[in-house]
């Protein structure tokens, strides 16, 4: 027979699950702007000019860094306003998200510099998967 307090201790792992795994994802705020942002990757992907690429790419661009960041780029609109502050802002407390988030900034705004088709719809691609990842 478990005795009361041994019944307690059974059920403390399973009552600390639900936290681990809200701990383990990032926000609503964080997923709805990386879920825009990847969009706009694949929309960039899909596009037959390289403006249209730079266009789309700065989109990802808008919504990973917020109108705070450093390339934020108005003219090129802002598909994410209103849902965060930027996801990578928004992922401060989540350090292997923001990470991720970084790398995929990064290889955006290569792509909104490429010169080249071929070379945008390349950097445009990792950006496409690195947004998968969330």
């Amino acid at each position: 027979m478990i005795k009361p307090v041994s019944r307690c201790l059974l059920l403390l792992p399973a009552l600390a699950l639900p936290a681990l795994a809200h701990a383990a994802m990032p926000s609503s705020a964080v997923s709805n702007q990386v879920s825009v942002a990847g969009i706009h990757a694949d929309m960039a992907l899909d596009a037959t000019e390289l403006e249209a690429v730079h266009l789309h790419l700065h989109h990802v661009i808008n919504c990973l860094e917020g109108p705070a960041g450093k390339d934020f780029d108005a003219k090129a609109a802002n598909p994410c306003h209103g849902m965060g502050a930027g996801a990578i802002v928004d992922a401060k407390d989540e350090p292997a998200v923001e990470s991720n988030l970084l790398l995929a900034l990064k290889q955006a705004e290569q792509g909104a510099h490429a010169t080249t088709l071929e070379r945008a719809h390349a950097d445009a691609q990792q950006v496409f998967k690195l947004l998968q990842r969330h």
